[in-house]
């Protein structure tokens, strides 16, 4: 493991304090593919070296531990100083690309940011963790990843006492709005303008040469967080806690907390238990991440221009362009679902007319968009698909213009559901799954469950006729409507 580049800035950037030591760590998974994609030691056979590093109980060579000072808007209201308030940058890796990545551990003691936490994690939201950030890497969406999930030996205090454990993450990096908003609200420009050339240095090389670099940094962070969420959101995805604090600047999903997947569709859904309003419910997610990128945009005003109007109207012009950088992400990823290679004017009201006959007949959203990857196939697929649907005419009518426009389409039948299958998948982190596997670990220490949710879920696109019960949605009393924030 190499030093942190981050570690290079000054230091107010980031406060060097070390993973306070745990009693008994013990290995409950090591990401062996994750491992040797960083070029890491394997964990070993009875794993007893790896539970010592990966607690932070000891310190890899070329290690500078540190925690980043950052702030945010959380729910809408400005938070000045937040920080790594339970997680400490270790260092960094290069992948086998080149690419560089942060390696840090979450859990591991307080931090000067903890405020009154107590800088441990407990073992549910670990879990939780890594199976979501894992199962979102193979659902090919840009995330932070789980290199490693530690039980410490000690219990934490939450509603009652529980396990506590800690959580190994890998990032592009954990720079995120809430960093620059940190800065930006003290007045140090200088400090903004070190962090943006960081980040276009590590994270955005190409627009280091533009002639405005710090509006080119802006247009790319709008544009990868634009795809990035309508892509989380093609696959039923609901953050939970869209706060500027955790909007990472380099793309990558990022904090997985009361986060969640939708089972029946609805554009209300909410599950984090502290969102009360609706504010970052599923269809929310576009309004909330441009409202975020605003925030952004804020911080680099000093750097934009020196004339603050001037600034406010060259910025606004870039953010502006969010709705239609998500409108064109969210609908060329809708066409693959739908079995479009090709784009058409009526694909929009298309698609969006079949998420209306979704929502009026209570259907899941991921098993009707898996089940029409057989309809594609030929009519006879229509028999699972009228299953799906209250009122089956209305899934008629909606076929026939469904198969009206496919027949302009060049691919033959067989080939388009194949290509289907690759954008509608069979496996998601079901809620009800996540919570059993939680609860078998928590109350029985039994990960077994644990163990075979992380297997279905890293091919979520094979059908895995072994696994077929991982693929219905919940019975009425499994249903899972709150998710909680792990602090």
């Amino acid at each position: 493991m190499n030093p942190s580049s981050y570690a290079n800035l000054p230091e107010r950037f980031f406060a060097r304090v070390a993973p306070t030591p745990v009693a008994a760590p013990q290995l409950i998974k090591f990401n062996r593919e994750l491992a040797a994609e960083l070029a890491l030691a394997d964990a070993g056979p009875d794993g007893s070296g790896a539970a010592s590093l990966y607690s932070g109980n000891v310190l890899a060579a070329g290690t500078t531990p540190i925690a980043l000072a950052y702030a945010g808007h959380q729910f809408g209201h400005f938070v000045p100083q937040l920080g790594d308030g339970r997680a400490i940058l270790l260092g960094e890796c290069r992948g086998r690309c080149g690419t560089r990545f942060d390696v840090q551990l979450k859990g591991c003691g307080r931090t000067p940011y903890s405020r009154s936490g107590d800088g441990r994690a407990a073992l549910g939201p670990v879990l939780r963790e890594y199976i979501v950030s894992e199962a979102m890497h193979a659902l090919r969406i840009p995330t932070t990843r789980a290199l490693a999930a530690v039980t410490t030996g000690e219990s934490v205090q939450r509603e009652e006492l529980t396990a506590g454990a800690i959580l190994t993450r890998v990032a592009a990096s954990h720079v995120r709005v809430g960093t620059f908003e940190y800065f930006a609200a003290r007045g140090d420009v200088a400090a903004t303008r070190m962090l943006a050339d960081y980040v276009i240095a590590r994270h955005y090389p190409e627009v280091a040469d533009n002639n405005e670099p710090y509006l080119a940094l802006l247009s790319a962070v709008i544009g990868r967080q634009a795809a990035l969420i309508a892509h989380w959101m093609l696959v039923g995805f609901v953050h939970g806690v869209m706060n500027t604090d955790n909007m990472a600047v380099s793309g990558e999903t990022i904090d997985f907390g009361p986060c969640a997947f939708m089972d029946v569709y609805d554009p209300a859904t909410v599950f984090s238990s502290i969102d009360r309003h609706g504010r970052y419910a599923y269809g929310n997610q576009p309004h909330a991440g441009a409202w975020n990128l605003a925030r952004f945009a804020e911080t680099l005003l000093p750097l934009i221009d020196a004339n603050l109007e001037r600034a406010v109207e060259r910025a606004g012009e870039i953010v502006g362009t969010f709705p239609a950088s998500f409108a064109e992400a969210w609908l060329a990823g809708l066409r693959l679902k739908l079995g479009l290679s090709s784009a058409r004017s009526e694909d929009q009201a298309l698609g969006e007319s079949l998420l209306t006959l979704m929502h009026d007949n209570q259907a899941d959203f991921t098993v009707t968009f898996r089940t029409l990857c057989g309809a594609a196939g030929g009519v006879e697929g229509d028999i699972p698909m009228r299953a799906l649907f209250a009122k089956a005419r209305a899934y008629d009518e909606w076929a026939q213009r469904w198969r009206a426009r496919l027949a302009v389409e060049p691919r033959p039948p067989a080939a388009r559901a194949a290509a289907m299958r690759l954008a509608n998948p069979a496996y998601i982190p079901r809620n009800h799954r996540v919570e059993q596997m939680i609860n078998a670990a928590v109350e029985r220490q039994d990960f077994g469950p644990f163990e075979k949710l992380a297997a279905v879920l890293s091919q979520p696109y094979c059908n895995q006729a072994i696994f077929d019960p991982y693929a219905e949605p919940p019975l009425p009393d499994e249903r899972v409507t709150q998710t909680f924030c792990g602090t």
